[in-house]
């Protein structure tokens, strides 16, 4: 079974792998399972309620494990509350509310990797 990524998967992947091990490279992969998450709500196929909510619990115990700069954490924890819905909207505003501290805190290439998942997520709705 092949797992299919998103465009903004596969370049926060890129990212994750070219950062230093360290803050950095953990905040780019926090912010990966999020938008993951996220993503994971959007049609054709999106996820069942019930594997929504285990991702949710999953997510949640990994951020708690991860040491992230506090705007980025604040955003994360902020964006996992919002993805509770599990509605195609609520991934749109999520994604579109992480553009911001995702450039701010990991860089510009970032925040456009997230700001394509945003764009995206806003053409299904």
């Amino acid at each position: 079974m092949s797992v299919a990524t998103t465009p903004a998967e596969e370049r926060l992947i890129g990212l994750v792998a070219e950062a230093a091990r360290g803050p950095q490279r953990e905040g780019l992969f926090a912010l990966w399972l999020v938008v993951r998450s996220a993503e994971a709500l959007l049609p054709p196929q999106p996820l069942s309620g019930k594997g929504h909510r285990r991702r949710l619990q999953a997510l949640e115990a990994r951020l708690t494990s991860l040491a992230l700069p506090a705007p980025l954490r604040r955003a994360l924890v902020a964006a996992r509350h919002h993805l509770e819905p599990a509605t195609p909207a609520a991934a749109a505003v999520v994604l579109s509310q992480l553009v911001a501290p995702a450039r701010e805190v990991l860089g510009s290439e970032a925040g456009d990797a997230v700001a394509v998942a945003a764009r995206a997520a806003r053409a299904h709705l």
